[in-house]
């Protein structure tokens, strides 16, 4: 018997890459969820659309009749700016998603969390650590993680670090880095002395297939990364290498309030309880990065 699969947030970044993955891979029934009529554009004909709204229980109650084997949410706003927006969406919204779970009796739920729920913790982050976010945005996914554990028993709580990949938003900083790059502009940045985890997203949709094809899940929060560190500038000078365009202003952007100069994972426990590793080394990433925004222009 096929599982069945419910994507919410399927129009989004994350979304859309994992529906491409999986829409690949025999013995599933995907539903995705969307709220707008304008993100059919994007569709899958593999994959059956619904309306909903993680924010309007009423929306989801009516268009989500059947029970699940497993309920991604990759819903959010990646605005962090609208404070009011992310509680909204972030915490509002799992409350909802999570009377739906218990109503139609869907078995599991995935939830993409946030490395910043760990907020100003030292790194290598380990998921036993106390969470002190700092930002509205790390606050909200955190209060998103108390609330699934306090009314769930069988979930899987990802926290990823800095994913990158064709479909993301050029607002992103790596997609920003490559487009200023491709159109050979001079563009703002930091120093780029800050150290991050960037991981590819198809190791990530790798991930995501692991789990669902695991018999038996359990329930825990798991940190997701490639667990090789990087600076900033070396990204950067690796994506003028590759494009041999560009012309980065180091310094003349300043860190933010909140932006934290060493923030990265141990990722010992997903590697070790769903047998994964990430695959993509970050110069191969980068080329099929660059590659795909190079046919977009």
């Amino acid at each position: 018997m096929k599982k069945k699969i419910l994507i919410v947030g399927s129009s989004g970044f994350l979304g859309v890459n994992f529906i491409n993955t999986l829409s690949k891979i025999p013995g599933f029934t995907i539903h995705a969820m969307v709220h707008k009529k304008k993100y059919l554009n994007i569709r899958n004909t593999k994959i059956k659309y619904i309306f909903g709204d993680i924010c309007n229980y009423n929306k989801l109650e009516k268009n989500i009749k059947i029970s699940y084997d497993f309920v991604f949410n990759f819903s959010g706003n990646i605005n962090h700016k609208k404070n009011q927006e992310t509680y909204k969406v972030h915490f509002l919204g799992i409350k909802n998603l999570i009377k739906i779970i218990k109503k139609t009796k869907s078995k599991s739920l995935i939830q993409i969390g946030s490395s910043l729920e760990y907020g100003d913790s030292i790194s290598p982050h380990n998921e036993s650590l106390v969470c002190k976010p700092i930002s509205y945005y790390g606050r909200a996914k955190y209060l998103a993680t108390s609330e699934i554990k306090k009314k769930l028993k069988n979930y899987v709580i990802l926290r990823p670090y800095q994913i990158y990949g064709p479909q993301q938003k050029l607002d992103r900083l790596i997609p920003m880095i490559i487009n200023s790059c491709l159109k050979n502009k001079s563009f703002p940045c930091s120093e780029g002395s800050q150290l991050r985890d960037f991981l590819y997203v198809d190791d990530f949709n790798n991930l995501l297939i692991k789990i669902i094809k695991k018999k038996k899940i359990k329930t825990g929060i798991y940190n997701v990364g490639s667990g090789k560190p990087i600076k900033v500038k070396k990204i950067i000078n690796l994506i003028l290498e590759l494009t041999l365009k560009g012309k980065p202003l180091f310094g003349k952007l300043k860190m933010r309030k909140d932006e934290i100069q060493v923030y990265y994972p141990n990722i010992k426990k997903v590697k070790k309880y769903f047998q994964w590793s990430p695959k993509t080394n970050v110069l191969l990433g980068l080329k099929k990065t660059i590659r795909f925004y190079a046919k977009k222009r």
